[in-house]
C-alpha cells in the first residue's frame, strides 16, 4: 500500500509541474507570436504536454487505485469527496491547457501575456486547497 501512495504522490508532483510551467511557455509565446522562438515554444508545449499527459493520468489511476484499495477513506468525512471536487477542476484545467496548445499550434491565440500569467496562478490554488484538505481533514 505504501509503494502506491509513494508512486500517487510522485506523479502528482509530476502532474503539478507541468501544469505550473505550460502555462508559463503560453506566456512566452503570447510575447513572441511569431518567428524561431515561437516554433520553438510550440515544441516545447506540446512535449511538455505529452509528460503532464502521462504524470496526470498515472496521478488518476493511482489514486484510483488507493480508493479501491482503502474505501474507507470516502467515510471518513467531507474531506475526501471536496478533494475529489477539486481533482475534478483539475483535469478540467489540464483540458483547458490540452487546448491552449492546439490554439498556439494552430496560431490562433486571441489572449495577452497578462491573461496568461493569471491564467498560470489557477494550479497553485489547486494545490494548496488539495493539500490543506489531506493533511488538516478540516471537515
Amino acid at each position: 500500500m505504501l509503494w502506491l501512495e509513494a508512486s500517487h504522490i510522485i506523479f502528482v508532483v509530476t502532474w503539478f509541474a507541468g501544469l505550473f510551467y505550460l502555462p508559463r511557455l503560453f506566456v512566452y509565446a503570447a510575447e513572441n507570436p511569431q518567428g524561431e522562438t515561437f516554433e520553438l515554444l510550440r515544441i516545447m508545449q506540446r512535449r511538455l504536454l505529452m509528460i503532464t499527459h502521462i504524470g496526470g493520468g498515472l496521478a488518476v489511476l493511482l489514486g484510483l487505485g488507493l480508493l479501491i484499495a482503502e474505501p474507507w477513506h470516502l467515510s471518513t468525512g467531507g474531506w475526501m469527496h471536496a478533494k475529489l471536487v477539486l481533482v475534478a477542476g483539475l483535469i478540467g484545467y489540464h483540458l483547458w491547457c490540452w487546448r491552449l496548445v492546439g490554439v498556439f499550434a494552430r496560431g490562433a491565440n486571441r489572449n495577452t501575456s497578462r491573461w496568461y500569467r493569471w491564467f498560470n496562478e489557477i494550479p497553485a490554488l489547486f494545490l494548496v486547497l488539495i493539500v490543506v484538505l489531506v493533511v488538516v481533514k478540516p471537515f
